[in-house]
């Protein structure tokens, strides 16, 4: 089966090494971004899919813009059996869906409909999931509404970060696209419509989601903590001044131990016990506080920050 591998991150890096590796499929060419400046300084850096795509010596092509009459051109030069396309970055347009036979296979990270769009993992946690999963479908002109082909549950963990989850979809789509493209290839898949009215949409990350509302109940702002990882991570203030806040929510057990009204004060009030630091939250709530990071320093530890700050009494994280 010819192949064009259509990609840009870490995510897709999987699938392509897994297609690779079977005698039956031939990557006849990968499409990814351009590069771009990335991290604090800003260097300019080859997506995590050009790298792996140069090291297994495959053709690679960066178009600025997938729509450019160009690209239609290279891709009919191409003559590849399917597509796949993996957290590309540019929404295809619909004159280049006809042109491999079993169409532009797609691996989402969700159960769709569930979570369309363009950061399912992170919602997922962040809406306090415990279970997920990989879609393979074919694209449409839509967004993530083709038809569904195979689909594969997976397991949230408890404590589990949005990268961390990541990773362990990325490896279980893989196989789960091969076993996709062999079932098109022979007939044996029977593509399913997506119910539109069970859709739900997991919309792009933007740096106001990280900023913790301390009215909400702890679990809620941990789960937001693990889904907003790295970024937008979790921030709040504190003396006017932005900070990231890492924590974990106290549970009823340990909270009974803790003193008495602890939780009661004002959402984002700080107090400390035995050598740790609490902050409270809505709905009576208690989140014990792991590391403080405040602008432009390094992450410490909450009492370290609690003894450098000098905290007085019913002070409050998110006091802009």
């Amino acid at each position: 089966m010819r192949i064009v591998f259509c990609g840009t991150p870490s995510f897709a890096v999987p699938t392509l090494k897994r297609l690779l590796a079977q005698t039956d499929f031939e990557i006849v060419g990968v499409i990814t971004q351009p590069d771009r400046p990335r991290g604090r300084g800003q260097e300019v850096s080859f997506s995590p899919m050009k790298e792996a795509a140069l090291a297994a010596n495959l053709p690679v092509h960066q178009p600025e813009k997938i729509r450019a009459p160009e690209n239609e051109e290279l891709l009919q030069k191409l003559a590849p059996d399917c597509v796949v396309i993996i957290a590309y970055g540019q929404i295809i347009p619909a004159r280049l869906l006809p042109i491999p036979k079993l169409g532009w296979i797609n691996l989402h990270a969700s159960l769709l409909p569930k979570y369309r769009g363009a950061a399912p993992i992170n919602w997922a946690i962040v809406n306090g999931g415990t279970r997920t999963g990989v879609t393979t479908m074919r694209i449409d002109a839509g967004m993530d509404t083709g038809e569904m082909l195979l689909q594969r549950e997976i397991e949230i963990g408890a404590r589990e970060t949005a990268p961390e989850l990541a990773a362990r979809m990325a490896e279980s789509g893989a196989p789960l696209m091969a076993e996709t493209l062999r079932g098109l290839a022979a007939g044996t898949i029977a593509p399913k419509a997506q119910d539109h009215a069970e859709a739900s949409y997991a919309p792009m990350l933007k740096k106001e989601d990280g900023r913790i509302d301390w009215r909400r109940p702890a679990m809620e702002i941990y789960n937001r903590m693990r889904g907003f990882a790295p970024w937008p991570g979790a921030y709040t203030t504190f003396r006017g001044q932005t900070c990231h806040v890492w924590g974990e929510p106290v549970s009823k057990e340990r909270d009974a131990g803790l003193p008495s009204g602890a939780g009661g004060g004002a959402p984002g009030t700080l107090f400390g016990e035995k050598n740790e630091l609490f902050v409270g939250c809505g709905d009576a709530t208690v989140l014990c506080v792991g590391l403080v990071q405040l602008e432009g320093r390094r992450p410490v530890k909450a009492n370290d920050f609690a003894n450098g700050a000098r905290l007085k009494s019913s002070e409050r994280f998110g006091d802009t």
